[in-house]
């Protein structure tokens, strides 16, 4: 207990508080690194849920005592990384999220029995306005959609019927293409018997109009496939040529620029050719007759009018027979039908600019110099572009190349280098976690380093008091000797005189001498008792002396 006591003492309170207090300090930021080790990584299981779907997740997760974390105003649940495949099939057997949309399950929920017409068909258009909405939300583009459906009951002894209708809010990542939000309004009347891709409307969730859903909206729709068309054109002829020019000039050493002019006229022609040299018989039809008449046969006389004179007459008359053949042949001529179906699309003309950058070469001093490139080089490029757009003079088509000096030189790589090199391929979570565990480890250096390291020094060593070495020794009353044994002062301080001082050498100077011997011994041992509990203080006062000396 003494020497627990004395070290308290050399050490001091004040220390000894600073030493507690670093200690606990340490000790807590280990033990945080440790829990936070411990910590399992957690990511998010669902975003954007509805607090009645987030409730219901939470309630699985605490019967499966998975733990969790909440995050914003409760709509991202966050579980441990390693679980969250197994958690989302799990989930999705209960039928959960079900993000406010109520599908098929809803006739697996409730009985029918008692159920009247009118609530199975509020069931069924609600079941299909949810499966719906879940299947546009498949959709990489779409983060969430709500479909609303107007399915008209047709009455009785009413021949009319109203055309069913609908409408879709999108919430969207980005902007949806023309493609897209036909694709969208095409799926949702395929679903819906007698329902038109003209009567879907669609608004994201800015209120932006993508799809008005009236019969007029046709004529737009049709305009932005026209238009989708010329650019898909457009794009996979520059693609191809780029691709060919960048083998012969380089990559990024060559732009290109088409405008494709499309015919979207749809038209159906349909023509007939009669040729008359190609005639054939058909069918012949042959009538022959005989003939008998007299000479005065159709005479009208006097004689002829009396009665009983006809017979004479007639005997007395020139009788004449002849025969007549009569003959019909029916031809068939050929005929040659033919009906050309001409397609929206085609390409009515076609404009091409190519602009080629030159070459560079180094001049000897590190400086890149430009060179044009000659007109043979520039006639061979216009016949490579002309022949991979199938170019037609007698359609109008225009191509033209020209050599420019471009703003930005593109830098001139060596070979087998790639200029396009990133980072490799870490997700974010990776990021995050290891920009985390950088900036503990830097915090646990300062606090190592900065102040862990100086308190500790200061505790080890201790400033011991001030050590001084006497330049002279005290003897007698009043008298003073330096370290070669010479008077120098008496108890005013002032100077003594030589006789003064030679009196008092011959008086008793042997016990003066055994009296001064006694006492520096006893000092050298108060100086080395000294040395050997402060060694680093005394090296340091030698060095001192040392360097003074020098």
């Amino acid at each position: 207990m003494e020497s627990l006591t004395t070290l308290i003492n050399r050490i001091g309170m004040a220390r000894l508080a600073a030493m507690a207090t670093v200690a606990v300090l340490i000790m807590g930021f280990f033990v945080f690194l440790m829990m936070r080790a411990q910590t399992p990584n957690l990511s998010p299981l669902y975003s954007g849920l509805s607090l009645e779907d987030s409730s219901a997740i939470i309630s699985q997760l605490e019967t499966a005592n998975v733990p969790y974390e909440l995050r914003g105003d409760g709509d991202t649940i966050l579980v441990p990384r390693d679980q969250i495949t197994t958690l989302r099939m799990n989930l999705a057997g209960e039928g959960l999220p079900t993000r406010g949309q109520v599908g098929y399950e809803i006739f697996d929920q409730q009985s029918t029995l008692g159920a009247t017409s009118f609530v199975q068909n509020i069931n069924n258009v609600r079941a299909l306005e949810g499966e719906l909405a879940r299947t546009i939300s498949s959709l990489s583009r779409i983060k969430g959609a709500r479909v609303h459906l107007v399915l008209p009951e047709r009455e009785l002894f009413r021949r009319e019927r109203k055309d069913p209708s609908a409408s879709i809010v999108l919430s969207v990542r980005g902007a949806l293409s023309n493609g897209e939000i036909r694709a969208i309004q095409h799926l949702v009347a395929s679903a819906i018997e007698g329902l038109s891709p003209q009567r879907v409307s669609i608004v994201d969730d800015a209120g932006n109009l993508l799809a008005s859903g009236t019969e007029d909206d046709g004529l737009g729709a049709m305009s932005g496939q026209a238009e989708e068309r010329s650019l898909a054109f457009e794009n996979r002829l520059r693609t191809r040529v780029e691709d060919m020019l960048a083998n012969v000039v380089g990559a990024g050493r060559a732009r290109v620029e088409i405008s494709a002019e499309m015919d979207f006229n749809r038209s159906t022609v349909t023509e007939e050719t009669f040729d008359p040299e190609g005639q054939v018989v058909r069918s012949t039809q042959t009538r022959e007759a005989q003939n008998q008449s007299g000479a005065a046969a159709g005479q009208v006389t006097v004689a002829n009018e009396l009665p009983g004179a006809s017979g004479n007459n007639a005997a007395n008359g020139n009788t004449e027979q002849g025969n007549s053949t009569e003959e019909v042949v029916n031809y068939e001529i050929s005929k040659k039908t033919q009906t050309a179906v001409t397609e929206a699309g085609a390409l009515k003309r076609l404009s091409v600019a190519v602009v080629v950058d030159g070459t560079y070469a180094d001049d000897g001093a590190g400086n890149m110099t430009y060179t044009a490139r000659s007109a043979d080089e520039i006639a061979q490029i216009l016949t490579l572009v002309r022949s991979a757009v199938g170019y037609s003079a007698e359609r109008g088509d225009n191509v033209e190349v020209v050599n420019m000096q471009f703003a930005e030189r593109p830098e001139l790589a060596p070979p087998g280098t790639d200029q396009q090199g990133g980072l490799l391929d870490f997700t974010r979570d990776d990021l995050m976690n290891g920009a985390e565990m950088a900036v503990t480890l830097l915090i646990a250096l300062a606090l190592l380093f900065f102040v862990l390291r100086p308190l500790l020094k200061k505790v080890i060593s201790p400033e011991p008091a001030p050590l001084a070495l006497p330049a002279a020794v005290e003897l007698g009353q009043g008298t003073t000797l330096d370290a070669e044994g010479n008077v120098i002062s008496n108890d005013n301080g002032e100077p003594m005189s030589d006789a003064a001082r030679a009196a008092l050498a011959n008086h008793d100077w042997i016990e003066d001498a055994k009296a001064l011997g006694e006492q520096q011994l006893q000092q050298l041992k108060s100086v080395g008792s000294l040395v050997e509990e402060n060694p680093k203080q005394a090296a340091l006062i030698v060095r001192g002396w040392l360097s003074n000396a020098a």
